[in-house]
């Protein structure tokens, strides 16, 4: 027992050797440290310079009105939709003298002839439940007419438009489906597409 003693002793000896030893070598040893004054040290030379900055009177109270700047884009932009709303109206009044409708005036005309109307059930159509019909009548989409006089253009503008049920108008093959539901033509509808 007093063997165990005489260790602990001498380990603590050791330990208290070598942390004097680190201790004393880390003050000595190494080159002396110089601390670079900051801003915030009293009596350093840049706090005097940023009272002088907050003394200071304003930038603004110097700049004339001839040279602010304009608020930005409010002139320029004013005009560019000018231009643009000009360019349209122009090419509508020449498709017009042409006889030809602009694509415009073709969506027009359309919801103008289906808000006359009540709209369809587009649930018949297979493939197409209340949330997709929900997605076409926000759309504009609410009668079968519509649907079966869509071109590839038509197709290409409104498929990428109904999100998780893209790909449905060319696999579900609506335009057909629409076209016997517009003519009323429920046995054909029924002889290729199955029972409503």
């Amino acid at each position: 027992m007093v063997a165990n003693w005489l260790i602990f002793v001498v380990a603590l000896l050791v330990g208290l050797l070598v942390a004097w030893w680190l201790f004393g070598h880390a003050i000595r040893g190494g080159a002396p440290r110089e601390r670079a004054p900051d801003v915030l040290d009293e009596g350093a030379a840049p706090a005097q310079r940023n009272q002088a900055l907050i003394d200071a009177p304003s930038a603004a109270s110097f700049a004339s009105p001839a040279t602010l700047m304009p608020p930005p884009m409010s002139i320029d932009m004013a005009g560019i939709g000018e231009a643009v709303m000009i360019g349209a109206q122009e090419e509508a009044n020449a498709a017009a003298a042409a006889g030809v409708k602009s694509a415009a005036a073709h969506d027009a005309e359309v919801a103008a002839a289906a808000a006359a109307a009540p709209p369809d059930d587009l649930t018949r159509i297979k493939g197409v439940g209340p949330k997709l019909q929900a997605a076409l009548n926000a759309l504009g989409i609410t009668r079968y007419a519509q649907i079966a006089g869509w071109s590839e253009a038509d197709i290409a503008r409104i498929d990428p438009q109904l999100g998780a049920f893209q790909g449905r108008i060319a696999r579900d093959n609506w335009i057909e489906q629409c076209r016997y539901l517009a003519a009323g033509d429920t046995a054909g509808f029924e002889g290729k597409f199955g029972k409503l």
